[in-house]
């Protein structure tokens, strides 16, 4: 790693290391496009000690082309003001700041753009669900002249570069695909000009930043993505025009989310052959983009010389401190992404801000030293009460965590054996890592009772002790061989088939059945109400039922409610209408958790205070629970 710390030349910049943090949308904006203070804080989290270079979040460069409500905006009368804000921040880091536009083309959102999309010919975007109406001239030219006046504010608010958006299936590379533009004006004639134009109206607007464009190295969508031969022209372009960088991601923004998202579950291969495709037909220096927060990754596509700099959006936001943790080869400072999308992107679309589930703390303040340390008690070592024992620690309390099973996590420990979760096991295991690093007891294997309350003797007790199994009452249910989700995620029973019942088809059902699938089990999911996978990521739920259609054996019934186990098989009510399904040789029941009872009366009388946060409170996610026990340490 020691050379991702040494300088590198883009241009006429300089960089004090070979890390960039690439465009994530943030929702952290106010509604009238003016910078928050909450986005303030983030940047300086991420500069501090951070990416040589940090690549602002997209602004759109007119109205139509956002994306969101709480979008940046470059063309409003204050808007070099608000910039001036967040290249401030990034510069008393001492790292560079770079502004990327972006017009987003048919992937805008009609809500935030407040009109119809605008696209070289007219498609529907599936993420979206519009319908684009093909652009015309006129309304190119107000397109371009957007670009030249957003460099030109770039300049004025004090960037050090600008990156062009001309990939993603965003609007430059709708202009480029052939499969996008069917036009037959000047436009379509020469797919090449309107990325041409753009580059020169950025030139203009900017002539002395350094100029990067960012690509998709593939977009993985063989119906609609770009192809090759459509992208390698703006390649060219790139390097006649003086482009100090090419900035590579995966996907396309309208037609395959999960790759412009990197979703965890994902091949890794198609990444590495794109980038030696890019790395084959470019002389510039290469940026790339994706899942590049682990040190044997970032090796393998540097001895392999498939990238010249790194880019890290979601592992600095799980972690803002790993480039400088890495750089002290501290792994006790390290916390890593799962690349898991649960706690980022669903926050982003709910314009609540992005999240992690790792890290509550994301564009928040640092907390500050209580000025009454106690001493505290946290019953549970599972998500919650992992967090609330972190982050009380750090505010200078006295902490013993107490966790009767012999490993902390609770079901966090459980939730990356799923199907495609397999990095949350990092991201759980490193966390652990750096609790225990910290200066907090930690206690395994005892079960917090009144010994163990008279023994630490709190001043407050956190009651983060999780959730249970519902068990539905259901006639005959005690005669057949069943196991609970948690007991089948334990390994605690063995799964006896060939056939399978899964009871309850929520996130928990459908992560069961897909595994049981692997495994090549027959399997029925039931589920009372519709949809299944109900609480799922949508686009981790879209994968995963891509997966299940491939498995002969896997079925869903939704709708559908067990009534009674017999003999000569299972009685279910479908829509009102009751069937008889064959035996199964194993029921596992995934039909929703409960929170663990409130501690006992001998408990209660022992302590001064008690919260109770988490699952124990209300079951939710995990991103609730790492959030409960931060908002708990912040208000002591």
């Amino acid at each position: 790693m020691e050379r991702m710390f040494k300088e590198i030349n883009l241009g006429n910049l300089k960089l004090s290391n070979r890390f960039v943090f690439p465009p994530i949308k943030l929702a952290y904006g106010n509604p009238d496009g003016t910078v928050s203070e909450r986005q303030l804080v983030f940047y300086r989290q991420v500069a501090q000690n951070g990416p040589g270079l940090l690549i602002m979040e997209p602004v759109a460069v007119t109205q139509e082309g956002k994306e969101h409500p709480k979008q940046l905006c470059v063309h409003l009368e204050n808007s070099v003001a608000e910039l001036k804000k967040i290249t401030s921040v990034v510069h008393q880091e001492g790292r560079l700041a770079c502004l990327h536009l972006n017009h987003a083309g048919a992937a805008a959102n009609p809500a935030a753009a407040k009109t119809e999309p605008r696209t070289p010919s007219s498609i529907t975007c599936p993420a979206t669900g519009a319908q684009a109406k093909p652009l015309t001239e006129e309304e190119i030219n107000v397109i371009l002249s957007g670009y030249r006046l957003a460099a030109q504010r770039a300049l004025e608010a004090g960037f050090d570069a600008v990156e062009i958006q001309g990939g993603h299936g965003y609007l430059v590379s709708q202009f480029l695909n052939a499969k996008t533009n069917k036009r037959t004006d000047r436009y379509g004639e020469d797919r090449l000009l309107f990325a041409r134009k753009v580059i020169a109206k950025v030139k203009e607007g900017a002539p002395d930043l350094p100029m990067i464009v960012r690509i998709a190295g593939n977009e993985m969508s063989p119906e609609f993505g770009i192809a090759p031969e459509d992208m390698l022209p703006l390649l060219k372009l790139a390097e006649s025009q003086g482009v100090v960088a090419i900035h590579m991601g995966m996907g396309n923004s309208c037609f395959n989310p999960p790759w412009y998202f990197h979703h965890g579950s994902l091949p890794e291969k198609p990444q590495m052959d794109a980038l030696r495709w890019v790395r084959g037909h470019v002389s510039l220096p290469l940026i790339v983009a994706g899942r590049m927060g682990r040190e044997d990754k970032i090796k393998d596509v540097l001895d392999n010389h498939l990238a010249d700099l790194i880019a890290l959006g979601r592992p600095l936001i799980a972690c803002p401190d790993l480039i400088e943790a890495w750089r002290q080869k501290d792994d006790n400072k390290k916390i890593y992404c799962g690349y898991c999308i649960q706690g980022c992107l669903p926050r982003v679309r709910t314009a609540e801000g992005i999240g992690c589930n790792i890290n509550p703390a994301v564009g928040r303040p640092e907390l500050t030293p209580s000025a009454k340390p106690i001493k505290v008690l946290v019953a549970g070592g599972g998500p919650a009460g992992m967090s609330a024992a972190y982050y009380l620690s750090r505010r200078g309390h006295k902490v013993a965590l107490v966790e009767k099973e012999n490993r902390l996590g609770g079901q966090f420990g459980l939730a990356w054996q799923a199907p495609g979760k397999e990095r949350m096991g990092d991201t759980l295991s490193s966390f652990e890592r750096v609790l225990r690093a910290g200066d907090i007891r930690v206690i395994t294997g005892r079960e917090v009772d009144a010994a163990v309350v008279k023994e630490i003797a709190p001043d407050l007790l956190v009651w983060a002790v999780g959730a249970i199994q519902n068990i539905p009452e259901t006639p005959g249910l005690e005669n057949v061989y069943t196991m609970t989700s948690i007991e089948y995620f334990q390994s605690k029973k063995e799964v006896k088939g060939p056939r399978v019942l899964v009871i309850g088809a929520g996130r928990i059902g459908v992560e069961i059945a897909e595994r049981l699938g692997e495994e090549g089990f027959e399997v029925v999911a039931t589920k009372r109400t519709d949809p299944i996978g109900s609480a799922m990521e949508p686009i981790t739920k879209l994968l995963a039922m891509k997966r299940i259609e491939e498995m002969k054996k896997v079925s869903f019934m939704p709708h559908t409610t067990v009534k009674n186990f017999k003999g000569d098989g299972v009685e279910v009510e479908k829509d009102g209408e009751k069937t008889t399904l064959s035996p199964f040789q194993t029921v596992i029941l995934a039909s929703g958790m409960w929170p663990v009872a409130a501690p006992n009366e001998e408990i209660t009388k022992l302590v001064p205070q008690i919260e109770t946060i988490g699952d124990a409170r209300q079951v939710k996610d995990i991103i609730s629970a790492i959030e409960a026990g931060y908002q708990l340490a912040s208000g002591y």
